[in-house]
């Protein structure tokens, strides 16, 4: 049984609309890593000094006068001002939701500070976007440049789901079962992140072929790693990152830790699912399915760009699969926080 509590709020559809956007935006920021264009344009906001990028012949002599040092590719600016454009674009339309919230900021019952949390973390996304290409790059910014926008993207879906003002409204023992596995949801949202900035390390540092192979990992279970250097946070800042610059070991560190983590959350993740597969709630059981379902194409994604050697559209498609184990996990949540059971139903 589901409580409809009435019709959606307004902005429900711009907020289904920023998620799409903040979708896209991580999609494409993904690919832009991929195709090793995070320094397409050499300067922000613009692409050399041009509001699109050069594309003229006579552009491209006056832009390459302009930055010596960084000849034009144009098979690099434009995944470069697309994303930009893009993230933009994401831009206005949370701050378009964030003056709706304003605006009924004395309704209790509407959103208020989840939009201005979304506000903030949008300026400073703007902000890592402009230090990833100031930095040349560097690791760290690179880094917190992904958690931003999967935090954004979860956070807006988060938005979408309240705004849709939808609760579930189980039997009173069924609520119950459900209320226990708060903390287990905190606990996977918590590894999931992890897991997603330990990708984000990875590509940050070009380690995703450290390791060939699979199960194993230059053909031994424990290879020779230099965890100190593969996990130094106070790499020096100003060298150009483009490729990478740490020693194979140091790699091959990151990648034996990514695999690590991606069991760890494989077992918690599973764990969970089971558990909701015995509550007797719809719902419950759905989200399960979709969480199981997300999880193995994660992990099947995640194998073949080891043994296939990342080809880009398995290397996009498994930045998106960790999205989407994201908000399989922040529906979860948002319905289990909001739940009422029959009981406490005045109907």
């Amino acid at each position: 049984m589901v409580d409809p509590a009435g019709s959606a709020k307004p902005g429900y559809r711009l907020a289904l609309m920023a998620t799409l956007l903040a979708l896209m935006v991580v999609g494409l920021g993904a690919f832009t890593r991929l195709v090793d264009a995070g320094l397409g344009c050499p300067d922000w906001p613009g692409c050399y000094g041009h509001l699109l990028w050069p594309s003229a012949d006579h552009e491209i002599v006056a832009a390459e006068a302009r930055f010596p040092d960084a000849p034009v590719a144009t098979d690099k600016t434009w995944p470069e001002m697309v994303h930009r454009y893009f993230a933009g674009a994401l831009g206005l339309t949370i701050a378009a939701l964030a003056v709706i919230s304003w605006r009924r900021r004395e309704d209790r019952d509407f959103p208020f500070r989840l939009p201005m949390l979304l506000l903030f973390l949008v300026v400073w996304q703007a902000l890592f976007g402009m230090w990833t290409v100031t930095l040349k790059l560097w690791p760290q910014i690179v880094t917190l440049h992904l958690l931003g926008g999967i935090s954004i993207l979860s956070l807006m879906w988060l938005l979408a789901l309240r705004l849709r003002n939808v609760r579930w409204l189980p039997p009173a023992p069924v609520a119950r079962r459900l209320g226990r596995l708060k903390p287990w949801l905190v606990a996977a949202v918590v590894l999931v992140f992890c897991q997603i900035a330990l990708g984000g390390w990875i590509s940050a540092n070009y380690a995703a072929l450290a390791c060939a192979d699979f199960p194993t990992c230059h053909g031994q279970w424990w290879p020779p790693m230099d965890f100190r250097r593969g996990f130094d946070v106070l790499q020096e800042v100003g060298p150009n990152y483009l490729g990478g610059l740490l020693e194979s070991e140091a790699r091959t560190a990151i990648h034996v830790a990514h695999r690590l983590g991606a069991l760890a959350v494989a077992v918690l993740l599973l764990g969970l699912g089971a558990t909701l597969l015995t509550i007797p709630w719809p719902g419950a059981r759905r989200l399960a399915l979709a969480l199981a379902g997300a999880l193995a194409l994660q992990i099947g994604l995640g194998i073949a760009n080891v043994l296939l050697g990342l080809p880009l559209a398995i290397a996009l498609a498994h930045n998106l699969g960790a999205a989407l184990v994201m908000l399989v996990l922040v529906t979860l949540g948002a319905r289990i926080w909001t739940l009422r059971d029959i009981d406490d139903d005045p109907g």
